[in-house]
């Protein structure tokens, strides 16, 4: 029942053992029982990287409260314990009980990340299951994809067995009754229970369709091949956030994770309308969750996890209704002695006041990190960031003047009509952030981290041909040479490169799946770390294939070109995302939906 006795004389010769022993405060070892549908939940990176993940915490919780269904989780071995692993024939299994995957019966992976795609292939093969959903057996593990990526998940059609689009917390309790009862029924035929799953609300299986090519190789569409198969997937939506006040027991680890705090949501979804953002977009509309539930778990997770610092999460929190009263009750809780410091991740710079610094600022700071995406007024028009320069000012100047010495800033480039003008104007704004900073503290500074536009699914710059790798470097090499001698101002960004592999992947077609195969045949494990991360794979195997990137990465789509998900609904009429995308290059803005008449983009409905 467990592998525990071949992998503990392993662990002494790997890095880090203690991302493979589980023993987390809030951990579970539900008893598995026959009639019980099992759930192997898997973050496809390491340990310490998924450990934090929020979805994958509440779908472990509300499936381990069911009688029909136990849930443990799994993350990606690193490669000194894959090495191992294969080695002596150890497969891919739970952190919880050690169980081997295939005791279980979903292998199921929460997708944040494309690059993760070949971490996926090597923990299916590592489980010891065919990789390809064609080569499976009634007996096989079902292997299931959630998460921001699966709304476009043609990429992966050939590897999945289903996906779920949008919010999990309804979803999986579906799943688990239909998989409970096809385990009743003997499990006799795979095809079976994919029908069934096809059947569910928000859940998507890409054997039951087919892609159709052109006699050029342009895609025609993506259409059912089996009468259970509907012409278009919605995603699912939870009405109430308040429902659902996940998770209870978060949880705690043995050893540093990312993001090592109390993790609390306190809304999910935005209006913004932020043209580059895929969050933004496919998580409408807004529903917040009750400040006094917020307040609630925030009390009782501190006391339980011991934590000192909690994160209020979402798109963006200083928009939360109740976020000042909030902040300044978790910091006053006299339970905590007042040593409880407040994240938020997610700051729009338009929200930030002096009243939220000055809380904040009471017990130690954490980071602070505003997002102007956008050099220029012009530029931020564009992309629909209405942010105005003294809206960064004002917010930098109320952390400055509550004792902050040091803030990041953080920006696109390669986004839709961007010239150099709009380039330098990161450097301007940084400047002028740091002599406000200087006004203050003699050594204040600024980080300004510059991340290349990769366009997305479902957004309204899903038309648009992603600037080259050699465009992005030399916007990157003209802004580094203009802050060269701003002593105050540190200058980082995110390798073009795997921009280029990213955005291959985001917007690909069911042909794209044999490049991640090859890349991953080839050794290419871990393409989220830089020191793992390898373009030629990507290229190679894209040549191999018979394709290019110009042609999937740097070419704009035309309106009537269809798109590899068009078949899939994130809630948003596809007019609307086109009217916004003619509105960008016309630099029309558009205000926040909650505040003004509706824009009718489909979520609401």
């Amino acid at each position: 029942m467990t592998v525990w006795g071949q992998l503990e004389p392993l662990l002494g010769k790997v890095q880090k053992p203690a991302r493979y022993i589980g023993c987390e405060d809030g951990a579970q070892t539900p008893a598995h029982d026959p009639a019980s549908a099992a759930w192997l939940l898997a973050y496809p990176d390491t340990y310490e990287i998924g450990l934090p993940n929020q979805g994958l915490q509440i779908l472990y919780e509300i499936v381990n409260e069911r009688a029909d269904g136990v849930a443990e989780r799994t993350y990606a071995p690193w490669t000194d314990l894959e090495v191992l692993l294969r080695e002596h024939d150890v497969p891919l299994f739970s952190v919880d009980s050690h169980r081997a995957a295939a005791e279980f019966d979903i292998l199921a992976f929460n997708l944040s990340a494309e690059l993760t795609y070949t971490n996926l292939l090597n923990l299916v093969d590592l489980a010891g299951c065919p990789i390809r959903s064609a080569d499976r057996s009634p007996a096989d593990l079902l292997i299931g994809a959630g998460g921001h990526c699966t709304y476009n998940p043609e990429p992966l059609a050939e590897f999945l067995d289903f996906v779920v689009l949008g919010d999990g917390e309804e979803v999986v309790g579906e799943i688990t009754a239909a998989v409970a009862a096809w385990k009743a029924d003997g499990k006799a035929d795979r095809g079976e229970i994919l029908r069934t799953l096809a059947s569910i609300t928000g859940v998507y299986v890409p054997s039951l369709y087919d892609a159709v090519y052109g006699d050029a190789g342009e895609l025609l569409g993506v259409v059912p091949n089996d009468p259970a198969a509907p012409e278009l997937v919605e995603k699912r939506t939870i009405a109430d956030l308040g429902e659902w006040p996940y998770p209870k027991q978060q949880l705690v680890p043995l050893t540093e994770v990312v993001h090592d705090r109390l993790n609390v949501e306190v809304f999910r979804g935005c209006t913004r309308g932020c043209r580059f953002c895929q969050a933004g977009m496919i998580t409408r509309p807004v529903r917040e969750r009750p400040a006094e539930q917020v307040r609630t778990m925030v009390a009782e997770g501190l006391r339980r996890t011991g934590y000192d610092e909690v994160a209020l999460t979402s798109l963006s929190t200083a928009d939360f209704s109740g976020i000042d009263e909030v902040v300044r009750d978790t910091v006053n809780d006299p339970s905590c002695g007042g040593q409880v410091s407040v994240s938020l991740p997610s700051l729009r710079v338009d929200a930030f006041t002096v009243a939220i610094a000055g809380e904040i600022q009471k017990a130690r700071r954490t980071g602070l990190t505003f997002a102007p995406e956008a050099g220029t007024w012009r530029m931020r028009q564009v992309i629909n960031k209405l942010i105005r320069e003294e809206d960064l000012y004002a917010a930098v100047r109320s952390a400055y003047s509550q004792g902050w010495r040091r803030m990041k800033l953080y920006f696109l480039t390669g986004l839709p009509t961007e010239t150099d003008e709009d380039t330098l104007g990161i450097a301007t704004l940084a400047r002028n952030c740091v002599a406000i900073g200087r006004e203050y503290h003699r050594g204040a500074s600024v980080t300004v981290s510059v991340g290349g536009f990769v366009p997305k699914p479902f957004t309204p710059f899903q038309w648009f041909g992603q600037n080259t790798r050699e465009e992005l470097l030399r916007k990157v090499f003209l802004l580094r040479d203009e802050l060269r001698k701003d002593h105050g101002v540190k200058l980082k960004w995110h390798d073009p490169k795997a921009s280029v592999a990213e955005g291959l992947v985001s917007r690909g077609d069911r042909r794209m799946g044999a490049v991640i195969e090859e890349v991953w045949r080839h050794g290419g494990t871990f393409q989220e770390w830089s020191e793992h991360f390898d373009l030629r794979l990507w290229t190679d195997a894209l040549e191999r294939a018979g394709m290019t990137v110009e042609d999937h990465v740097y070419r704009h789509r035309t309106e009537d070109e269809v798109l590899p998900w068009d078949h899939l609904s994130a809630g948003l009429h596809k007019d609307f995302l086109w009217q916004d995308w003619r509105d960008a290059l016309e630099e029309v803005g558009l205000e926040d939906c909650r505040w003004t008449p509706c824009y009718d983009c489909g979520a609401c409905t």
